[in-house]
């Protein structure tokens, strides 16, 4: 693997770090951020910045309005995005967003592309994907999946409850997993749908107060009740909502990497910043060993990650769809990054547990990427399974 970076890409990472340093930093205090993300205001004046730069969209293709990098260069530039919480947002490459568009690029026919990715990769609406619902109905499990697409004549109704939904409240539109009997599309299964969030039986039942802060739009409850949509809803085939769910799983887990391995640098350099200022027993903190071992375990972490992701990303760009290589990113990543941020609290002390600086709402955010796209224990759970299978073919007599 070559890790050198080509001169067009060595410059746009440098333009995208100068633009967040020197023009989102700025906003992190700015009062339009709410305890569910950004306002939309703010959201769209971040926007026109990253429009201004020529940084919007990166990941997307250059004829639906994005810059149209592959997998390495996003790692590139989605790290340095991520320096900030607000850098994503400028750059229209936040979750759920980010994801939606790489599925609609991949599996959406030419109408969808032009009715739904077009204005998303532009920035102008917002979206969502309504996938997990509450006990007893689908999480970290999809086959667990309780919401039901019924047929009625040519459109689909569907029912269900959805929760922890990012992004509902102000979404233009929904990417939504139901299952499905055998139909004249497509055989017994789950399928994904798109729908308009003002559409009759799309209600927000509530926005669930959690522990992250940074998505626009937060995480709501939503049900659905009758909801109609026509066959043309119909994202993809009728009954391969699953293999399409892996399709926008697989680099969604690894550009969560990404940006965290941002927020995690971002943490490390003000825990080295401070050791470097602060004296304590005679000495600068980072003079301690108790101190300096954190801030060289930190860079340990940091560059581990960042070889993971550039390697899962390797593989995306090969063709491959990278399942497990991104379920090891995804764990090896996000226990790396949540290391980093917790010990830069723990060099700054009592400041780190202030928001005087940025660490201890990095600290909030960051906890929760143990637990989304797949909790850690279940990422290790299906890797214990891939190296069982691959055992068991190894002890076969041959």
């Amino acid at each position: 693997m070559d890790f050198s970076l080509s001169p067009d890409l060595a410059e746009l990472k440098e333009r995208t770090e100068r633009f967040v340093r020197e023009e989102i930093l700025p906003y992190e205090n700015d009062p339009r951020q709410t305890a569910h993300g950004p306002a939309e205001e703010l959201r769209r004046e971040l926007m026109a910045l990253g429009r201004r730069a020529g940084l919007l969209s990166p990941h997307v293709g250059r004829e639906w309005g994005g810059l149209g990098l592959d997998h390495r260069a996003q790692a590139v530039v989605f790290e340095a995005a991520g320096y900030s919480p607000l850098g994503p947002v400028a750059l229209n490459c936040f979750a759920p967003d980010e994801a939606n568009m790489h599925l609609l690029e991949k599996v959406a026919d030419e109408r969808q592309k032009e009715d739904w990715l077009r204005p998303l990769a532009a920035g102008e609406i917002r979206s969502c994907f309504m996938m997990t619902e509450p006990a007893p109905g689908a999480g970290a499990d999809p086959a667990m999946l309780r919401t039901t697409a019924r047929r009625d004549g040519r459109d689909f109704v569907i029912d269900g409850t959805k929760w922890l939904i990012t992004g509902a409240v102000g979404a233009e539109f929904a990417i939504i997993m139901a299952k499905n009997e055998s139909d004249a599309l497509g055989p017994h299964g789950a399928t994904m749908f798109l729908a308009p969030m003002k559409a009759p039986g799309v209600h927000i039942e509530r926005v669930l107060d959690t522990l992250d802060r940074f998505m626009a739009g937060g995480h709501a409850v939503v049900r659905l009740d009758g909801l109609r949509v026509p066959e043309s809803a119909v994202l993809g085939s009728v009954g391969a909502g699953f293999r399409y769910a892996q399709v926008r799983l697989a680099p969604a887990r690894l550009t969560h990497c990404m940006r965290w391995l941002g927020a995690a640098c971002r943490a490390h350099d003000i825990a080295a910043d401070y050791a470097r200022r602060r004296t304590a027993f005679g000495k600068p903190l980072g003079e301690h060993e108790g101190v300096g071992f954190m801030l060289a375990d930190n860079e340990m972490d940091i560059h581990q990650s960042r070889l993971v992701i550039w390697h899962t990303a390797w593989v995306l760009d090969q063709g491959e769809r990278g399942t497990h290589e991104s379920s090891m990113a995804k764990v090896i990543c996000s226990e790396a990054i949540w290391r980093v941020v917790d010990r830069s609290m723990q060099i700054l002390g009592g400041l780190g547990i202030t928001d005087d600086t940025i660490v201890a709402r990095l600290f909030r955010d960051v906890r929760p990427f143990r637990i989304y796209d797949g909790p850690s224990e279940v990422h290790r759970w299906s890797i214990a399974r891939r190296v069982l299978r691959g055992a068991e073919a190894v002890s076969r007599p041959r």
